[in-house]
């Protein structure tokens, strides 16, 4: 049923803030609501606004734990040193360039939804999930200029990150803005009094691509990182190896790879060791998959019951010949694939070819713990 003030069946907008917050109330139903189109209210828009506000916080948060300034005092970083820039320091401010494009061109059409959402995939999945992971073996070196430009980068896309959500979330940008010293430097007209005044990010030109050598290969290289770890991860699950346990993976690379893009797959692997070696030949008992960087390995002696590991995927790979076989005889069968529609049909064919996935990947699977 619609929401109607004389039916006193729609929520009180300031119960929700004082719940939640006004940013939370704020962002979760811009990013719930799509341009020109009514929503059923689900008060849970509301609360995963308030679990981002606090994502943000904490990002900050972390950032100011790292500052490394006298005394442990926290500071904000200098010039980026382009020369410095690791792959990933590329990567991220080259998915920085894109989102303040894709933010433009959302409100060029008030297209508040997509404009959330481009933020929202930014900075929680580019920025959290993988970026500030792939700071940490920095953090933990002995390297102090390299962790110096790596906070600069940090307050860079921080600085930018924090005036892109200023319309969105107006209270904890304004908090953060000047908690983190962004404002210190500034000309009050420019942003030193308010995060209201500072300038609207712009999309680089040429001339500061070209600076900081921020060419798309490095979007290409970091993906492809991004595939193996995901593969590797995936490979953990299915041996049933938790996430947390501390294995050894061996990386048989496609390319030689710097030594710090090995230390970020290491760290988000979770390996102990990382063993980078060309011409690896797994012995019996080791699981592996692929990924456009190279195959990984992982040897399950002493952490899973290798005997019953392979009775299980036997059975899945005997489990996926059957399912395989039925849809086979159907699409085989004249007057099924005459009389169905084409939908039905082109349902039959995907599900086919699903199944012969599957099969494959727990053939392989199998045969890797066989062989030896």
């Amino acid at each position: 049923r619609k929401m109607s003030k004389s039916l006193g069946n729609s929520p009180d907008p300031l119960d929700l803030i004082a719940q939640y917050g006004a940013d939370a109330l704020r962002f979760g139903i811009m990013r719930s609501a799509p341009l020109g189109q009514d929503i059923l209210f689900d008060e849970k828009n509301v609360e995963l606004g308030r679990n981002f506000c606090n994502k943000l916080w904490n990002a900050c948060r972390f950032r100011e734990m790292q500052s490394g300034g006298a005394n442990g005092t926290y500071e904000v970083q200098g010039e980026i040193d382009a020369l410095k820039l690791r792959s990933d320091d590329k990567w991220i401010l080259l998915k920085l360039h894109q989102c303040i494009k894709d933010l433009d061109a959302a409100f060029a059409e008030y297209n508040f939804s997509g404009a959330t959402k481009s933020l929202y995939d930014f900075f929680w999945g580019d920025y959290c999930d993988y970026y500030v992971e792939s700071c940490k073996p920095v953090f933990q070196g002995t390297d102090p200029a390299k962790k110096a430009n790596v906070l600069a980068v940090m307050d860079f896309v921080l600085a930018h990150t924090l005036r892109l959500f200023q319309p969105f979330l107006p209270f904890i940008t304004e908090e953060l803005w000047h908690g983190m010293g962004y404002a210190k430097d500034m000309p009050a007209e420019q942003g030193g009094r308010s995060i209201m005044h500072a300038p609207w990010p712009k999309p680089f030109d040429n001339a500061t691509r070209d600076h900081y050598a921020l060419d798309d290969c490095y979007l290409e290289f970091v993906n492809a990182k991004l595939e193996l770890i995901a593969a590797g991860r995936n490979l953990r699950r299915e041996s049933k190896v938790g996430d947390s346990k501390k294995v050894r993976f061996i990386l048989k690379p496609a390319q030689d790879l710097p030594p710090n893009d090995i230390a970020v797959i290491k760290a988000l692997l979770n390996a102990e060791p990382l063993d980078i070696d060309p011409n690896y030949e797994p012995a019996k008992g080791v699981a592996s998959t692929k990924a456009g960087m190279g195959e990984l390995y992982l040897p399950l002696e002493g952490l899973v019951d290798i005997a019953g590991e392979i009775a299980r995927l036997t059975k899945e790979v005997q489990k996926f010949a059957e399912e395989i076989s039925k849809v086979e005889q159907k699409l085989a069968n004249p007057s099924f694939a005459q009389k169905v529609p084409a939908t039905v049909l082109e349902e039959h064919r995907k599900r086919l070819e699903d199944w012969l996935a599957k099969k494959a990947h727990a053939q392989a699977a199998l045969d890797n713990l066989k062989q030896g």
